[in-house]
This record gives C-alpha cells, sequence and structure tokens, in this order.
C-alpha cells in the first residue's frame, strides 16, 4: 500500500487524468442507471441497476490499470489497450498477491464510502441512500452523483497502482543479457 501511495504522489497527474477519463465516461451509464430506478422503487429493479453499476465500475477500473500500468517503471499513460492490459493485471494480482488485492479493494472502499455516504445521507436522507433509489429532488440527485464522481476520481487511481504493483510489475520487456 505504501509503495502504491508512493507511485501515486510521484505520477499523480497522469494517473487522475486516467481515472478522470475514465469516470466521465462512466457518468453517462451511472445517471442513466439510476433514472431507471427514479419512477419505478421496485427491489428487484434497484438490484438490477446496482449490478449494472457494477460492472460498468469494474470496467472504468480495468481500463485505469492498464492505462497506468507503466507509470510505476517511469513510464507515462498508455490508453491504447488499456482495458486488455488492465484485465490481464488484475487477473495476474487476483492470482499472485489476493491479499494485497483485497487489502486495496478494502482501503479504496473506506476512502470511498467516507467520501460518498455523508454527502448523500445529506442530500437524499438515510432512507434514500439504503433503500431504493426513488423520486429524490434533482439537486439531491446532484449532490449524490457529484460524491460518487469525486470518490471515483479519487479512488480508481489506488487501486490501479496497487493492482499492477501486485501483478508483479511485468510491465517492460525482458531485459537481453546482463
Amino acid at each position: 500500500m505504501r509503495a502504491a501511495l508512493a507511485v501515486l504522489r510521484r505520477h499523480w497527474r497522469p494517473a487522475y487524468l486516467a481515472a478522470l477519463a475514465a469516470t466521465l465516461v462512466n457518468t453517462v451509464p451511472d445517471v442513466v442507471r439510476q433514472l431507471l430506478v427514479r419512477d419505478d422503487p421496485d427491489v428487484s429493479t434497484a438490484v438490477l441497476v446496482d449490478v449494472v453499476g457494477f460492472a460498468t465500475g469494474l470496467l472504468a477500473q480495468l481500463w485505469v490499470t492498464g492505462a497506468v500500468a507503466a507509470l510505476p517503471a517511469g513510464g507515462g499513460l498508455t490508453p491504447a489497450g488499456a482495458l486488455r492490459r488492465g484485465a490481464g493485471l488484475a487477473w495476474r494480482a487476483v492470482r499472485t498477491s489476493p491479499g494485497a488485492v483485497a487489502l486495496g479493494v478494502v482501503l479504496g472502499g473506506a476512502v470511498s464510502a467516507l467520501l460518498t455516504v455523508p454527502a448523500s445521507v445529506a442530500a437524499l436522507g438515510p432512507d434514500g441512500v439504503l433503500g431504493p433509489l426513488g423520486s429524490p429532488g434533482a439537486g439531491a440527485f446532484t449532490v449524490a452523483t457529484v460524491s460518487d464522481l469525486v470518490a471515483s476520481v479519487v479512488t480508481l487511481p489506488f487501486l490501479a497502482v496497487v493492482l499492477v504493483l501486485a501483478a508483479g510489475r511485468r510491465l517492460t520487456s525482458a531485459s537481453r543479457g546482463q
């Protein structure tokens, strides 16, 4: 975790730029999925919307992981092929260092909760946060959405770097000879 934070301190601009790009792309399906349950707060619909949200969030995480893969070795952002590269790195990290991945998920989730829960509870009320979304006002919906966006931009790079480091930094071509 310390190594991931050190990489983020050294390369914060490209890491957070990648997270911002992924978050902005993910905003459209994220807002649309919430609007789908706005007038139909049925629990099964809300669960389906959460499954879609998890899937789009996972894709964003994998893309950011692939995009920042070269940062620990001193490289730059590599958006081309980032989703495939990120999926490979995540798979390798889960296989080789499941404890580090789990700790990264828990720490990132804790930071995300600290950023989203107070704002969402203040905007939507406890029932609006715990239960199906229902029909919140536009202002309350906006506050909750913006807190989610901020949490994504803040936490995506951390877990991405954790995954890259846990995968073993096999990011550059093998050296030839001595």
